[in-house]
C-alpha cells in the first residue's frame, strides 16, 4: 500500500450503514482522510453479522452514537457538519429530508460541503428497495440458485463513492463550492458486469471457456487456474504440453487443443504446474480440489 496520504486534512463525516459506505470509507482513510462514523443507537446492522469485517472497515475511523430521529441528535450531527468536508449517507432520498438533510438544504446552510449519497438505484428508482443479491441479478451475474461469491455491487459501488469523493474535492478546489453525487449500487453492479454484457465471459467468450488457455482444469492433485491467454503464453504452454500449433491464437479456440491440455494438465501434480509456471512464465495458479 503506498505511504502517500493524499487527503490528509480532509474530514470525512459518514451516516452510511452496511458495506458500501464503510468501505468507502476505509478507502477515504487509507488516503489520509480524516474519518468519523455516525452510528444510529441500535449500531451499524454489520457488527452484528461480521463484527471483525466491521472492526476492519473502520481501522482509523472515530465512531460516535447519535439518534438522528430525535432533535438532540440532529443538533450533535449539525455542531459537525460546519467542519466537515465530504458527508457520505446511505438513505434513501426520502429519508434524507425526514432528517433535513436534502442536498436543497445541506447546501443552503454548508455551501463547502459535498453530499455523496449512496442508493440503490439512479434517481427516483432509489425509493424502490434492493440489495446486493438483487442489483447482482438484474444484470446477469446470478447462476442458478448459487449465491454470488463476493458483494461485487456493493464493493463496486463502494469505489465508486470514494471516486465520486475525489471528483468532488476537485470540484471544490475549482470553484469553492460543494457538490452532491449519487452513486448506486446498480450501475456499479452494471459496471462490473460489462464484460458479461460484452459476451466476454459467456461461455463462448475468450475468457469464459472458448480459449483452452483460460479456463481452470483438474490436475493430479487439485485444480489449475489457468490464464495463458496472449498468444506467447499460450505457445509456452502448448510447447510445454507438447502440443504442436498450426496457429497461436486459432488453434486455442479448438476442442482438441482443450482436450489435449485437458488430459496434460490431470497429469501433472501442483508443484509440477507452480515450477512450470516459474520456468515458463506462464500465468496460472494452483489450487486444492
Amino acid at each position: 500500500m503506498s505511504t502517500n496520504k493524499p487527503l490528509r486534512g480532509i474530514r470525512v463525516l459518514s451516516l452510511a450503514l452496511n458495506l458500501p459506505g464503510p468501505a468507502a470509507l476505509m478507502r477515504l482513510a487509507q488516503m489520509g482522510a480524516s474519518c468519523t462514523k455516525i452510528n444510529p443507537p441500535s449500531g451499524d446492522p454489520m457488527q452484528h453479522y461480521t463484527a471483525s469485517g466491521y472492526e476492519l472497515l473502520h481501522t482509523g475511523v472515530k465512531q460516535k452514537t447519535l439518534d438522528l430521529k430525535i432533535a438532540a441528535g440532529q443538533a450533535a450531527l449539525h455542531k459537525l457538519l460546519p467542519r466537515t468536508d465530504l458527508l457520505l449517507t446511505s438513505f434513501r432520498p426520502s429519508a434524507l429530508t425526514k432528517l433535513g438533510l436534502s442536498w436543497k438544504t445541506l447546501h443552503k446552510q454548508y455551501p463547502a460541503l459535498s453530499l455523496i449519497e449512496v442508493v440503490g438505484a439512479p434517481g427516483l428508482l432509489a425509493e424502490i428497495p434492493g440489495h446486493d443479491l438483487t442489483y447482482q441479478a438484474e444484470v446477469g451475474l446470478v447462476n442458478g440458485l448459487d449465491l454470488p461469491p463476493s458483494l461485487f455491487a456493493d464493493m463496486g459501488g463502494a469505489l465508486m463513492a470514494s471516486e465520486a469523493a475525489l471528483k468532488a474535492l476537485l470540484e471544490l478546489k475549482t470553484t469553492g463550492k460543494g457538490s452532491r453525487h449519487e452513486v448506486a449500487l446498480s450501475e456499479a453492479a452494471a459496471w462490473l458486469a460489462l464484460p458479461r454484457q460484452l459476451r466476454m465471459t459467456t461461455p463462448e467468450g475468450a475468457v469464459g471457456g472458448a480459449h483452452a488457455g483460460y479456463r481452470i482444469y483438474a490436475c493430479k492433485n487439485g485444480r489449475v487456474a489457468l490464464a495463458a491467454l496472449e498468444p506467447h503464453f499460450a505457445a509456452s504452454l502448448c510447447e510445454a504440453a507438447g502440443i504442436k500449433l498450426s496457429h497461436p491464437v486459432k488453434d486455442l479456440f479448438k476442442p482438441a487443443t482443450r482436450h489435449a491440455l485437458e488430459a496434460f494438465l490431470a497429469s501433472q501434480t501442483r508443484a509440477q504446474l507452480d515450477k512450470l509456471a516459474v520456468v515458463k512464465d506462464i500465468p496460472l495458479m494452483t489450487l486444492p480440489r
